[in-house]
């Protein structure tokens, strides 16, 4: 062989060599860069997750807040609604227990003008008795007489409709006569006890 040809062989083996070691070389570098770009990739999606996660967590926040307010809501509608009807029930029954005051008054007034007359006792105890079946029954449905006689005058409880010069000293501001008898229904007034007040 000639030494030119030998030379031209070498060539090409070199060029060769030299092909296959930019071959490897840009293998690498393909290899690096879809590595990179995996990792990216990777980047990418982990950041998109982080943020859809942290959007469903914010969503989900605001979903319990409005059940909380719902649920907060929903008892206040039943206790008030709750409220209500039991303040119902009661005005109900204040207004017709208010309504027999007067009753009672015209027994309390027949009782007085019985005990003055010598005619029937049976008319005295026949009287006695309804009332104080009626009472009693009313004091179950929590109605309670509101003392006064002797007491002193307190505007919570009495109405002063008249006042006089008292016999005592220990008498001024008391109460001195009762004319019409005050009621009180479950702890609240309903009539005032009208009274005289000794000055």
């Amino acid at each position: 062989m000639t030494k030119s040809t030998e030379d031209s062989k070498m060539t090409n083996t070199c060029e060769g060599m030299k092909d296959a070691g930019n071959e490897k070389e840009m293998k690498k570098t393909r290899e690096k860069e879809e590595k990179q770009q995996k990792e990216e990739s990777t980047d990418s999606e982990v950041s998109e997750l982080k943020k859809n996660l942290d959007e469903l967590k914010e969503k989900l926040s605001r979903e319990k807040d409005d059940y909380l307010r719902l649920m907060a809501e929903f008892d206040n509608y039943r206790r008030r609604t709750s409220q209500e009807k039991l303040d119902l029930v009661n005005t109900a029954s204040r207004d017709t227990i208010s309504g027999l005051l007067p009753i009672l008054d015209d027994f309390e007034r027949a009782i007085a003008a019985l005990k003055d007359t010598s005619d029937s006792d049976s008319a005295k105890e026949g009287t006695e008795l309804i009332y104080g079946k009626l009472m009693g029954f009313l004091k179950g449905k929590g109605l309670s007489v509101i003392e006064a006689c002797g007491k002193d005058f307190d505007t919570d409880f009495h109405e002063a409709i008249a006042q006089l010069p008292a016999s005592e000293e220990n008498l001024k501001g008391k109460v001195l006569e009762v004319v019409q008898t005050g009621y009180m229904l479950n702890g609240t007034v309903i009539r005032f006890a009208k009274v005289v007040v000794g000055i």
